[in-house]
């Protein structure tokens, strides 16, 4: 009996004779699976649906669900690592790998590239039915965001702009129309960069030669003139080019070696010096062109003689023909400059005569611009000796300003006792009578007599510039055809007929303007008065 009173309803100890029934039969051997993998399987089916016997198992036995957590403990976040066909998280993005996703410029359709190894890809998609490793439950997460890529500062003119992302501004932006017929190769769409800009207009047109056929020669140089270690001191480069600007006007100056003398490796004869002597208003600025002899061996030589001793003659007597040439003092100008014009050409045959050479092929043609840079001086004085030209471009018209010259042997003018006339004592009926004894009268020992001047006669002109008005000294290269190619001077005139002065290179490109039938050196200085 119980404490409560109550019998029990079977004896105490039945549930162990019922255990331990010796009397009961063996069971025996049974078929049920008890191997390890049979355990294993039951184990996996019991914990989860991941193991062989869940949802999607080799065995196709259906698992059971998973426990439910419990509501008032949050689950833990799922433990997930990166798959080796995965591209790397933000933070584990090595410094020198750019960010995922960000903006690459493009300009035009083209292939695409070959990935870069350090550029990261999007992961390939596993086959069907295979588990990523690692994954525990529930799909991957989002790869984070890449940071905003900061704009380039604006310039000091402009206010600043507020700062935004670059994904940002690219959504606002507007799509820009693309060329027709290009297209991304990938998606078939057009590509977002900016259209090319369309070239603008030349400054110079593409004429290479003027007139009814093209030169014979090249336009480029072909061979360079032969020399030895001893006479590099006299080598000539095959172009020259220099200009300025001072007060009123704009300076060009251009000296080209011939088409011919391209060809046959021959140096340029000609010689280009600019030069500016003093500062401020009181300078003075010097251009000489001289030009060699043509069949001279050393014309060159003598050219760059020519111009460097003139240079040094006028550096020496700046400061009386700057204040000259301000003056306006014509007469002092032509009679100074002549006589510095004569020293110069006495010193080449002095050169020649040191050289075993006659005056003659030691000898160049000089030509010379003097130019004040004061802006209230326009008065503009050529000087020289031998060919060339000097022309003048006003409203686009040439005119030749060769200061005219009496030829060898002409007389103008009324006769003059002693020159053109015979005396009125002489004669059969004059007053006096003379007789020729055939004896020469030696020369005054007291009185130096002066050396004899140039075979070529002394030019020399000043004249006042207008605005607009464009000035011209050229050698005998450029003169000739300037003279017999009316093609080229209204080719020239056209070019610089504009208010703004050409530039160096658009200037060379005008001295070379090619003519059939003249292939010497040509040299060019232009004055364009603003």
């Amino acid at each position: 009996m119980s404490q409560q009173g109550e019998r029990p309803a079977a004896h105490e100890d039945d549930w162990w004779r019922r255990l331990y029934d010796e009397t009961a039969a063996d069971a025996g051997s049974t078929n049920a699976a008890d191997s390890l993998d049979d355990r294993f399987d039951s184990a996996s089916d019991a914990v989860g649906p991941v193991g062989r016997g869940g949802p999607g198992g080799d065995d196709g036995d259906s698992g059971t669900d998973a426990a439910v957590p419990d509501p008032r403990t949050p689950p833990a976040p799922p433990v997930r690592t990166r798959a080796p066909w995965e591209p790397p998280a933000e933070a584990e993005r090595a410094p020198w790998e750019p960010p995922s996703g960000a903006a690459q410029p493009r300009d035009l359709a083209a292939p695409p590239a070959p990935a870069s190894p350090l550029v990261e890809a999007p992961p390939p998609t596993p086959p069907p039915g295979a588990e990523r490793p690692g994954t525990v439950d529930g799909p991957p997460p989002a790869p984070a965001a890449p940071p905003p890529v900061p704009a380039p500062p604006p310039p000091e003119h402009v206010p600043p702009l507020p700062r935004r992302p670059v994904a940002e501004r690219a959504e606002e932006a507007p799509e820009e129309p693309a060329p027709a017929g290009a297209t991304d190769s990938g998606s078939g769409a057009a590509p977002a960069g900016p259209a090319p800009a369309a070239p603008g207009p030349t400054s110079r047109p593409g004429l290479m030669y003027v007139g009814d056929r093209p030169p014979t020669y090249d336009a480029e140089p072909t061979a360079l003139p032969a020399t030895t270690p001893q006479e590099l001191d006299g080598l000539v480069a095959d172009t020259v080019l220099d200009g300025a600007r001072y007060g009123t006007y704009t300076l060009r100056a251009a000296s080209v070696r011939g088409d011919s003398a391209r060809f046959r490796g021959e140096p340029r004869r000609d010689a280009l010096l600019t030069v500016r002597f003093g500062a401020a208003e009181n300078a003075l600025v010097l251009v000489a062109v001289a030009s060699g002899a043509r069949a001279a061996e050393g014309a060159h030589l003598a050219a760059a003689d020519a111009c460097r001793w003139i240079g040094g003659a006028v550096g020496r007597s700046h400061a009386r023909l700057a204040e000259d040439i301000r003056a306006g003092r014509r007469a002092d100008l032509k009679s100074g400059l002549q006589r510095l014009t004569d020293r110069s050409y006495g010193r080449l045959r002095a050169r020649a005569a040191e050289l075993g050479l006659e005056p003659h092929d030691y000898t160049a043609g000089l030509r010379c611009l003097l130019l004040s840079a004061d802006p209230d001086c326009r008065t503009r004085v050529f000087f020289g000796v031998g060919g060339g030209g000097l022309f003048r471009l006003r409203d686009g018209v040439w005119r030749d300003l060769e200061p005219d010259v009496p030829a060898s042997g002409a007389v103008t003018g009324e006769p003059v006792v002693g020159f053109g006339s015979a005396s009125p004592e002489s004669g059969p009926h004059g007053d006096r009578l003379t007789m020729d004894l055939g004896i020469t009268t030696p020369p005054s020992p007291y009185i130096e007599s002066p050396p004899p001047p140039p075979a070529e006669p002394f030019r020399f002109r000043a004249s006042v510039a207008r605005p607009g008005d464009t000035l011209l000294l050229c050698s005998t290269g450029l003169a000739e055809p300037l003279r017999g190619e009316p093609a080229l001077a209204d080719e020239l005139a056209e070019r610089w007929t504009p208010p703004e002065p050409p530039g160096l290179a658009a200037f060379l490109a005008d001295t070379q303007l090619r003519v059939k039938g003249y292939a010497d050196d040509r040299t060019s200085v232009g004055v364009w008065e603003a």
